[in-house]
């Protein structure tokens, strides 16, 4: 894949896939406090941290080198 279409699909997947994923982590962790009651602080936040970090995974190729120069 080319710069310009990393590029691209940089912005779709920040300005679309981004704002989506937050949607569905926010309603995972109400759905863990439906469940199983309100959790300790920390385990919130890891749960936060670990969603934060699984999101860009699967698009790392994508965004290798978007900073860079032609």
């Amino acid at each position: 894949m080319d710069l310009k279409t990393r590029k691209r699909w940089s912005l779709v997947i920040l300005l679309v896939g981004l704002p989506l994923y937050i949607v569905v982590a926010v309603s995972l962790v109400n759905w863990m406090d439906r469940t199983w009651g309100r959790q300790p602080i920390l385990v919130e936040l890891a749960v936060y941290v670990a969603l934060g970090i699984l999101w860009a995974l699967p698009f790392r190729k994508v965004f290798t080198g978007i900073g860079k120069g032609e």
